[in-house]
């Protein structure tokens, strides 16, 4: 079974549409890069797959960020990604996180931030206060806000692997509210161990045997960072040549490293001379 897909589904009789992600390689590829507290684990797990779901739901070409802020001990947990699934995240947080911390232990008046950047288009921005029990309840919250559709979201992980699921009034559309209630209660019967072990076509079957649903090809999800040491380089191009001079003369380099995946980038004064002059900084030479 492919561990990182998501997969879209209609109900050929009710204007509902339905979403599912599993995912594994991608949530442990951003997992590896940092040492976590086991709570953290799990809630960027869950943001990985609430930002799937909503890239999906949105369908626009471009970057999204869903970010959770605080003035609390975890002051940011952030998915960044695309519309092609391709997604990287971090969070900062300090002192001890207990296994048993709820998102307002997390988050004391803290708000979630949807930015989406569109290839062509307006910027756009939504922001919702946690003041929910859970990532899904406040995104719920969310839509019916900001696109006033009803939805539900489930969302699971376990530090290894991250699951969620979605259920959406089709826009334009007018569900009777009893079809979708039961839907929402059907779908919410799911456990996480259905969606962790079962391909997605046996966990649809399992909810909704009496349902006629039509299910679309998988899309792939996936880590990808957006750092590079051509990006690094252009970050400090844009810094005053003497200030960067004087990092030079303390450290010997600048060092630019990467909080989502942490690559770090090195550069000498052979590098920054070339850098300022228009030049191709050599290949990183630091291992």
């Amino acid at each position: 079974m492919n561990q990182d897909s998501l997969y879209r589904y209609l109900f050929d009789n009710v204007d509902v549409r339905g979403e599912l992600v599993q995912l594994q390689d991608s949530y442990q590829a951003i997992m590896s890069a940092h040492d976590y507290p086991n709570r953290i684990k799990l809630l960027l797990g869950e943001l990985l797959a609430a930002t799937s779901l909503l890239t999906a739901t949105l369908k626009f070409n471009g970057d999204i960020s869903v970010q959770l802020q605080s003035q609390g001990p975890v002051s940011l947990a952030v998915i960044n990604g695309n519309n092609q699934q391709q997604l990287r995240g971090v969070a900062r947080y300090q002192g001890e996180i207990a296994d048993d911390a709820t998102l307002s232990d997390m988050f004391p008046n803290g708000y979630m931030v949807i930015t989406l950047t569109p290839v062509v288009g307006e910027r756009y921005q939504g922001v919702v206060a946690l003041d929910k029990d859970s990532i899904a309840a406040c995104l719920e919250s969310y839509f019916a806000q900001s696109e006033q559709l009803p939805t539900g979201i489930w969302l699971f992980a376990n530090g290894q692997q991250a699951a969620g699921m979605l259920l959406q009034v089709l826009p334009g559309q007018a569900a009777e509210n009893g079809e979708f209630d039961h839907l929402m209660q059907l779908t919410a019967t799911i456990k996480a161990e259905e969606l962790f072990e079962l391909p997605a076509e046996q966990v649809l079957h399992r909810l909704y045997h009496q349902e006629q649903v039509r299910l679309f090809d998988p899309i792939g999800v996936s880590f990808k960072c957006t750092c590079s040491r051509e990006r690094s380089a252009a970050a400090i191009h844009t810094l005053p040549k003497e200030e960067v001079d004087q990092i030079i003369a303390e450290h010997g380099a600048v060092e630019m490293g990467c909080e989502f995946c942490n690559s770090q980038y090195r550069f000498d004064s052979v590098d920054i001379e070339a850098l300022f002059n228009d030049a191709e900084p050599a290949p990183d030479r630091a291992q």
